[in-house]
């Protein structure tokens, strides 16, 4: 188990990340040190509030973050409604928040940004629960390209656990949960870090696309340090699911022998990262 309660304020381009936190207080330091790192970073800060408008958020933000004015004005920051970003006539719209958050790239690299950080209140989710989550996993997406580092805040007080639980499991990255990060790749996708139990779902999102893709599947999972054997089944049902044969995993010998015990090996072209 990888703990990552100090980096997910400083996450790396690709990351998406659930981060629970207590209180009004609590939510303004972090809004704070986010703001802080992504301006170190030199990408484009991108705020999106729902409990606070975009107003009241620069009203009690800018006093506490140096240059905070200067970088506003010069585009490296912008504040945004959650209404403006993630809904259409009252209806969640992910391709709303993909076109938005693609204008934020495309001003970046114009002004030679890093890429993005985006802060999201993720209090615009609490009327539907299953609807959100579903939201969430199907947002993992976005961040395979490596522009786009996310942080998704959860008030603990607003939620309930189940809800916070859900959340987090979809995310790749949250605190006192195995660490997931993830590219796409030209044949496939590259994987490293941990998956168990607490981020399935979200390494379920992430296989979900490659089911429809034409040709040859490669699953670069060299970087793998664990699996259990819950997730390495969900590789066997993506292989399952595809053309017989068409679907290749890479990786170390612990995994392979996971995916040996599990019968994977019948669906999965296994290939070990030790002789490639």
């Amino acid at each position: 188990m990888v703990h990552v309660a100090g980096s997910v304020l400083d996450p790396d381009l690709g990351d998406h990340v659930c981060l629970p936190f207590d209180g009004e207080r609590e939510r303004m330091t972090l809004t704070r040190a986010f703001t802080v790192n992504g301006l170190r970073r030199r990408t484009k800060v991108v705020i999106i509030t729902h409990t606070d408008t975009p107003e009241r958020t620069r009203g009690w933000l800018a006093p506490l973050v140096p240059g905070f004015a200067d970088a506003e004005q010069a585009g490296q920051i912008t504040i945004l409604a959650c209404a403006d970003t993630h809904f259409t006539d009252g209806f969640l719209d992910l391709a709303r928040l993909h076109a938005e958050l693609s204008d934020a790239r495309d001003q970046a690299r114009r002004d030679g940004r890093h890429g993005v950080y985006a802060l999201v209140d993720a209090s615009w989710g609490l009327g539907d629960v299953p609807g959100h989550a579903a939201f969430e996993a199907a947002v993992n997406e976005l961040f395979g390209e490596g522009w786009l580092a996310a942080v998704c805040q959860y008030d603990r007080g607003v939620f309930p656990r189940d809800a916070l639980d859900r959340a987090a499991a979809v995310h790749p990255i949250s605190p006192e949960q195995a660490l997931l990060r993830f590219a796409h790749a030209e044949s496939g996708l590259r994987v490293w870090g941990d998956v168990d139990l607490t981020n399935r779902p979200a390494f379920a999102s992430l296989l979900e696309r490659l089911e429809k893709e034409p040709g040859e599947v490669v699953i670069d999972a060299a970087g793998l340090e664990f699996i259990d054997a819950g997730s390495a089944q969900l590789l066997t049902m993506t292989a399952m699911a595809r053309p017989r044969g068409t679907t290749t995993v890479l990786c170390r010998d612990p995994m392979a022998r996971v995916l040996r015990l599990i019968g994977a090996d019948e669906y999965i072209a296994v290939r070990r990262a030790d002789d490639v």
